[in-house]
Formats: structure tokens, sequence, C-alpha cells
């Protein structure tokens, strides 16, 4: 089942539950994923791959965590949890993250392939594991690993 299937029975089960902020956050991520699939494909009825899902997911929950740190300097807590809730609703959507191991291993394996022997090739080495892996990874962590090696 594909992204786009299971957002449509997750839409309908949180309708026939009456969750009313789950319905919201799922039918705002329909609008995006239909908005982009029209901005991407204009007359063809092509749609936006898996991994373009991924990529779009990855930045809802990126505006959603700016928008807590904003919240919390201005007080609004209720808003927070809100905003978290959004966050755990748009997750269960995104395909799971390496383990710590399996990315320890990934971005070694990655380091020796493209011969990188210094910090001036960190940006070569994350640039090759995006593609090899590309909605698998945690950026951050990753960027860290592959600076620890390269030190």
């Amino acid at each position: 089942m594909n992204v786009r299937e299971q957002l449509q029975a997750a839409v309908k089960e949180a309708a026939h539950h009456d969750e009313r902020r789950r319905l919201c956050t799922l039918r705002l991520m329909q609008a995006a994923i239909r908005d982009r699939d029209q901005a991407h494909c204009v007359g063809n009825g092509e749609k936006i791959t898996q991994a373009e899902i991924a990529a779009l997911l990855a930045k809802m929950i990126k505006q959603r965590e700016e928008q807590i740190v904003a919240d919390r300097k201005a007080g609004d807590l209720e808003t927070v949890r809100q905003t978290k809730a959004e966050i755990e609703t748009i997750r269960e959507f995104m395909p799971p993250l390496m383990d710590e191991p399996t990315l320890r291993t990934a971005c070694a394996q990655v380091v020796n392939d493209i011969g990188a022997a210094g910090l001036r090739d960190v940006g070569r080495t994350i640039t090759a594991l995006k593609k090899r892996y590309p909605d698998q990874l945690d950026i951050g962590r990753a960027s860290n690993l592959v600076k620890g090696m390269l030190r």
C-alpha cells in the first residue's frame, strides 16, 4: 500500500472515529500532495513519486518543528501540544529511518566507496548518501557521523 492509499484509509478512519484534529492534518497532507502533483505534472497526468512525497512530508515536519520553537518562545503551550500531535500524524506516513548501526555502516561504506579523506569531503559524502538512501536518512545524524569519520 503506497502513501496515497494509506492516507486515504486514514482519512476515512479518522472521519469515522470523529478525530477532528487528526482529520484536519490528514486532509492538509492530501492537499499538499495534490498541489505538488498539479504543479509538478502539468498536463501529462503524472503524479509525484513516493520519494517526492516523503520529501514533502519531511518539509511539513520541519515547518512544524520551527513553529514549535516560535510558539514556545511566545509561551503558547497549547499550540505546541497541537503542533506536536500534527508532527506525529505526519510521521506515521514517513518511511522508517535507518537505525544507528545501519546508518554508521552506510556512512562508512560511502566514505570508502568515494575515497573521502578529510572534512572537505563531507558534502560530497552526504550527497552520495542521499542518492543511495533517499528516504531512509536523518541527514543531521548522518552528517555528524561522517564528520566524525573524516576527522
